[in-house]
């Protein structure tokens, strides 16, 4: 299954300092043949995180937007267009989604069941039964 990459994973990936870098990079050398994916939600997340200036490792976005351009452009790299909507009936059940920082999760793994993929996060708690159609093989929390 592609791998839609979260962007804390996108984050962990191109920053070395960053505390989880070990764990999302040897993943993504042991899955890299099942592909990976990016979407606008998680390449802008992931250019306005690393650029801010109260970022720990911050870098010019120009220069993260770079070395995320050169991250997509491996062979094992798909681009998912937000091509859905959460308001789409059936998409989503609202009452599992416990607060707002649950959304943008929720978006992307039904981005991921959409697409026939899986999410792959660092955050723990994301309702599964938010998101119409979506099981356990759709998400992967990386610990």
């Amino acid at each position: 299954m592609r791998a839609l990459l979260d962007v804390n994973v996108l984050i962990a990936l191109l920053d070395g300092s960053h505390m989880h870098h070990d764990l999302v990079t040897n993943w993504l050398a042991k899955n890299l043949h099942k592909g990976w994916a990016s979407c606008p939600v998680t390449q802008n997340g992931c250019i306005r995180i690393l650029s801010q200036p109260g970022y720990p490792n911050s870098v010019p976005a120009a220069q993260v937007a770079e070395r995320l351009a050169e991250a997509t452009e491996h062979s094992s790299h798909a681009f998912w267009a937000d091509s859905i909507s959460l308001l789409h009936p059936g998409r989503m059940t609202w009452d599992q989604i416990l607060s707002s920082r649950h959304v943008t999760d929720a978006y992307l793994l039904a981005l991921a069941v959409d697409q026939g993929g899986r999410f792959v996060t660092l955050d723990r708690g994301i309702p599964i039964g938010a998101v119409g159609g979506a099981s356990p093989k759709h998400l992967m929390v990386l610990s």
